[in-house]
């Protein structure tokens, strides 16, 4: 058996009372290796939930890439480009492309007899995706869109509605200024609510065809088509490929492509979510620093402490090498035990968020009702790993207090 490591657990399962200066330094070490794992296990969950809830709400309502009008330069006020059935099959043609399908956007306002807002209509065809919407509907039942007749149906939000005091069954007027206001009267056949205030504040769900004619375009004209992708890392590359496919392209009413990722087409929100990535570094630093001096500071109080055994040892030939080894095994035990309160206490807080939402948030603001929670096991691996690492290496440096230690003296340590 390895003789440094068989001291090493002796000293670890030592229970002499004697040694009462370092059991205090033990515990503040492992109380510290346990709240720094902790801490990480938790925020790297928060921020990896918080991302990918969010990104699949901007991608659920608007798809990874997009191609539009190249003139499409004004918030709403949308270029028409053809969208015809050449141009959609061989879009669907495209590696890893998953589903294509079309939109058409026309800015209007609603009003009641008491209140009125600004509102921005979709509509959508028969091809279109709506699962993502479907999964949010709290009132009412989606119609069936078509881009060959008006349905005469509208689905909105939960905010929308409560600010203009409408029910799913609701008659609404809507308005649209061009050279002169245009009426359209429709109903509210469901009631969606995303949390998504830059969707929910200003869309309007309906059929392509009332839209398309609302803005005086032909049938196979379009404000863009999304394009669903199986993978979502590839979305540059889906978009290079269209892009390069694309470039120098014209309809045939002389409109020119442009095609864009969802990350470019709001680069406010994901520039947001790529911020929480370097409030999560810190707080691995901070965290990692934290464990690792508290671990410094009880190793050199033990250190101290065993001045007397470590003369013992260098007296039977025992060189500074081993007596390091035994030391930074005994802190290995000791790193273990606080990385195994670490995951638990980690673990349950992440655990009693995901399943009872103790923790709400203001939806309007971070765009979901609580604090989400999303364990990723390789990364949650990862953690572990590196805390034992870091800990240990921080380690390294004051173990070599033992090569000071002379055995003359020390034996007659006390």
């Amino acid at each position: 058996m390895n003789w440094k490591l068989f001291i090493a657990r002796r000293i670890y399962k030592n229970n002499d009372g004697n040694k009462e200066v370092s059991k205090p330094a033990v515990r503040i070490a492992m109380a510290g290796i346990s709240i720094g794992l902790a801490v990480m296990i938790v925020s790297v969950a928060v921020v990896i939930g918080f991302k990918n809830q969010v990104r699949d709400k901007v991608v659920g309502l608007a798809s990874e890439v997009i191609v539009t009008s190249l003139d499409d330069a004004q918030l709403y006020m949308t270029a028409p480009v053809a969208a015809g059935d050449s141009l959609l099959d061989a879009i669907t043609k495209k590696p890893y492309v998953s589903h294509v399908q079309r939109y058409s956007v026309k800015p209007g306002m609603i009003m009641t007899s008491d209140n009125f807002q600004g509102m921005v209509l979709k509509g959508v065809g028969k091809e279109y995706d709506l699962t993502y919407i479907s999964q949010h509907v709290i009132d009412g039942e989606i119609p069936l869109f078509t881009d060959t007749a008006a349905t005469n149906k509208v689905m909105l939000s939960k905010s929308m509605a409560d600010k203009l005091k409408l029910k799913a069954g609701d008659k609404i007027y809507t308005y649209y200024v061009d050279d002169n206001v245009r009426a359209r009267r429709l109903t509210v056949s469901a009631i969606y609510q995303t949390n998504f205030s830059a969707f929910d504040d200003y869309f309007l769900i309906t059929d392509i065809y009332t839209v398309n004619r609302l803005n005086k375009w032909e049938p196979d004209q379009v404000s863009g088509v999304e394009i669903d992708v199986d993978d979502y890392s590839r979305i540059d590359e889906v978009n290079d490929n269209l892009r390069s496919s694309l470039f120098e392209s014209s309809d045939k009413y002389g409109q020119s492509y442009f095609s864009r990722t969802i990350v470019e087409a709001n680069p406010q929100i994901f520039a947001w979510l790529d911020l929480l990535d370097l409030n999560v570094w810190v707080i691995l630093i901070l965290m990692t620093g934290v464990a690792g001096f508290t671990m410094i500071s009880g190793l050199l109080i033990i250190i101290l402490e065993r001045t007397n055994m470590i003369g013992v040892l260098k007296a039977m030939g025992a060189d500074n090498n081993s007596i390091r080894k035994i030391f930074l095994s005994f802190s290995v035990f000791l790193i273990g035990r606080g990385m195994l309160w670490g995951n638990i206490i980690g673990l349950s807080l992440c655990l009693i968020q995901y399943f009872f939402e103790p923790v709400k948030l203001d939806p309007s603001v971070y765009y979901v009702n609580s604090v989400p929670i999303e364990l990723n096991v390789f990364i949650y691996i990862l953690l572990n790993v590196f805390t034992l690492v870091v800990s240990v290496l921080m380690l390294v440096g004051p173990s070599y207090l033992i090569s000071r230690i002379h055995p003359a003296r020390s034996i007659r340590y006390e």
